[in-house]
């Protein structure tokens, strides 16, 4: 069965039938083919009836451009988000009544900072399935990756092609530059900390992450693929359009990483360009559609559209992470310059910001008075955190206990390029993050010294990691170890660098000669001359969990993988475990 068929039945077609008869809508929007047929054949005249097409009517089977061109005629009025596209329904319904109208998709203006352009980041952004060429898009970022060792490439999004892609970086040997991140909503912070957008798909019907990212301040290099991005862009001007082709895009890549003036003339000019598609600029567009179907209606319906729809200002948040339903108080909360954070409770006047250490067996919570806005900054020096998580809470004198801060919009990139902090206290960072359950926390680290992980490169037989000694005083290592919990170890080689780094190689043959079913877990530590020992791992920057992220090949040793991984203290291990239970 087509996919396009599914969930449709008799049932389904009497409610909807039932429902079309009834509603009394001035104007029934439909935006898939089965829904374009059932408004066209069971809508009636008392409203209009307006399909949106979301896809390329080149691009489809033939059953499914027969479906859609046979919904056409039924329909007062047909809006493709492309202008190409609109001409091709054209071309192939010449004799319809039914009006066919190029509008576009709609992007509202982003309630984040724009980007500073600084990152070295390129940022990718989409559903992880074949036409959307995230595959083309690591070769050709394998091709420029030693030409510009200070880049690296995210990946948001979820999808099929995820294992496939996986499986490519760790065949490119990308795996410490290329990170697939997984779903984030809203992708606008993760726009905002890219200094690049790249969009590399064999056919786009409009584009819209090209408009976010362009509304975030960011240039953007896309395939010049069927139809939208041509659409969107001006070449030159607000991005590059290349070839759908490898070597097309690994050029793109490399004339913009390479040049830092071009970069920032293009984020400069790319909000105007995505003001194009602001929602009440599409708006306008429905109502002038509308007005010209019903003329003597003009009133009635341009006039509940616009109780609809209004532009949101650049200061104005957008709505909240979690549920309506299990809306409490929302906080939007942004990393700051030197490491710490700001928060603003949306509606929140006066008040205290209550943050509590998870898991703490004394209750450890700081408060911190709210100004009348609701929002206080908690600078990094003014304040220590202990490691952990802090969970952010709202008290106020109307509160019987403090009530659980849901997270809004939460930026972090001031925090992508940032090492952790060193003071006269130790070394610290701090990350606020939405949870899973869509509230405000942040984690921290507080150490007397750490080694923080700058490069890792996981082979078959070992791997190599590039750290940087941190401490309020210079200190020597003398060693390094892989340790168990229950204080087994082996060494492993240390050799020093220059402005205080080191180099460690980890033997997987070593870890697996120590395997005990079903399988061992060793914590990567360096020694130092005065007897302590430091953890070794990736604390500083944007990511506070990076388990899922920073991922690694394993190398396989008989019936044994062992690989590199991250704690959920973003601590480094190797770990061994049977090939069978390989994931």
């Amino acid at each position: 069965m087509p996919h396009w068929y599914e969930g449709v039945s008799r049932l389904s077609d009497e409610r909807m039938a039932a429902h079309l008869a009834e509603t009394d809508a001035d104007v029934v929007i439909s935006t898939r083919p089965v829904l374009h047929t059932y408004l066209g054949r069971y809508g009636t005249g008392r409203y209009l009836r307006v399909g949106q097409e979301h896809s390329t009517l080149s691009t489809r089977t033939e059953a499914s451009r027969d479906l859609r061109l046979a919904a056409v005629p039924l329909l007062d009025a047909f809006c493709p988000v492309a202008e190409a596209d609109t001409l091709a329904y054209r071309a192939a319904l010449p004799r319809v009544r039914t009006r066919i109208v190029h509008i576009v998709n709609s992007c509202p203006r982003p309630a984040v900072s724009p980007s500073t352009g600084d990152s070295r980041l390129i940022v990718a952004a989409g559903r992880l399935v074949e036409p959307k060429g995230y595959d083309r898009l690591l070769d050709a970022f394998a091709q420029v990756a030693d030409e510009f060792p200070d880049w690296q490439l995210r990946i948001y999004g979820r999808g099929p092609a995820r294992g496939a892609l996986r499986e490519q970086i760790d065949r490119l040997g990308l795996n410490d530059r290329a990170r697939l991140m997984g779903a984030v909503s809203p992708i606008e912070t993760e726009w905002a900390k890219g200094a690049l957008a790249a969009v590399t798909s064999s056919w786009e019907s409009f584009g819209l992450t090209l408009v976010e990212a362009m509304a975030c301040g960011v240039p953007v290099l896309s395939t010049d693929c069927p139809v939208g991005p041509r659409e969107i862009i001006t070449h030159g001007h607000d991005g590059l359009l290349v070839p759908v082709d490898t070597t097309a895009v690994a050029e793109g890549l490399r004339t913009l990483l390479k040049d830092d003036e071009l970069r920032a003339r293009m984020a400069a000019n790319a909000p105007a360009t995505a003001a194009r598609y602001e929602p009440d600029v599409v708006a306008r567009a429905y109502e002038a559609l509308f007005a010209t179907l019903r003329p003597h209606g003009k009133g009635a319906l341009t006039g509940r559209l616009r109780g609809l729809v209004r532009p949101r200002s650049a200061k104005e948040p957008a709505a909240p992470a979690r549920a309506e339903s299990e809306a409490g108080p929302v906080a939007d909360c942004a990393a700051t310059g030197d490491g710490g954070f700001h928060v603003a409770v949306r509606g929140q006047s006066g008040g205290e910001l209550v943050l509590r250490l998870r898991k703490s067996p004394d209750r450890r919570a700081i408060r911190l008075p709210l100004g009348q806005d609701g929002q206080v900054t908690v600078h990094r020096a003014a304040q220590q955190l202990d490691e952990g998580r802090w969970d952010a809470f709202l008290a106020t004198d109307h509160s019987l206990r403090p009530l659980r801060l849901a997270a809004g919009i939460v930026q972090q990139a001031a925090l992508v390029n940032r090492p952790p902090t060193v003071d006269a206290l130790g070394v610290h960072a701090w990350i606020p993050y939405p949870t899973k359950d869509g509230n405000l926390s942040i984690r921290a680290w507080h150490r007397p010294a750490h080694a923080e992980v700058t490069a890792l490169t996981s082979g078959p037989q070992t791997t190599l990691v590039t750290a940087a000694v941190l401490a309020p005083e210079t200190i020597e290592t003398v060693r390094a170890t892989c340790r168990t919990e229950d204080d087994q170890e082996f060494p492993l080689a240390l050799e020093a660098l220059e402005r205080g780094r080191v180099r460690l190689t980890l033997p997987h043959a070593e870890a697996a000669a120590r395997h005990v079913a079903p399988g061992l877990t060793w914590r990567v530590l360096l020694h130092t001359a005065d007897g302590r020992t430091l953890p070794v791992g990736r604390i500083g920057g944007d990511i506070p969990d990076r388990k899922g992220i920073d991922v690694h090949p394993a190398g396989t040793h008989g019936t044994l993988l062992v690989r590199p991984r991250y704690t959920a203290a973003n601590d480094l291990v190797l770990t061994t475990k049977p090939a069978a239970q390989n994931d």
